[in-house]
């Protein structure tokens, strides 16, 4: 993981140059993850952790957008337009990464379940930049 100015993404594919780009995606939702950084600093508050906000390894870190409200909406971000698919729970990786010596997996996941982010797929191609701005379609 890497934090860039912009990212490239494809209708059906993904980021371009993202280890899953392409055919490896076999599901909808496969293209792209999100996570609201409010989440983050919430369950730092929560727990007495120092989580930055791109620790969860979502592509994508949003802020004033509630993600879990684009289940199932269309929605643009810069000149890309995406789809919400579902919520992006935590796993048991994840968990393994974050949770440290101080606190069991089953405790991050349930800290940050319904909380962890979106999957989305691409629909139309575009370019993601820091600072674009999210926008609901139709």
């Amino acid at each position: 993981m890497s934090e860039v100015g912009a990212i490239e993404v494809v209708a059906g594919a993904g980021i371009v140059g993202d280890h899953n780009f392409g055919a490896k995606q076999r599901y909808p939702g496969q293209n792209l993850t999100l996570i609201e950084a409010e989440e983050v600093e919430a369950f730092n508050a929560r727990v007495g952790k120092n989580l930055v906000a791109t620790d969860p390894r979502r592509n994508v870190v949003t802020r004033g957008v509630r993600l879990n409200d684009l289940v199932g909406k269309t929605f643009a971000i810069g000149t890309a337009t995406l789809r919400g698919v579902e919520l992006c729970e935590p796993c048991g990786k994840l968990a393994g990464y974050l949770a440290g010596p101080d606190m069991r997996k089953a405790d991050f996941i349930r800290e940050f379940a319904h909380r962890c982010g979106l999957r989305a797929d691409v629909v139309e191609s575009g370019t993601i930049r820091v600072g674009g701005r999210l926008v609901l379609k139709g």
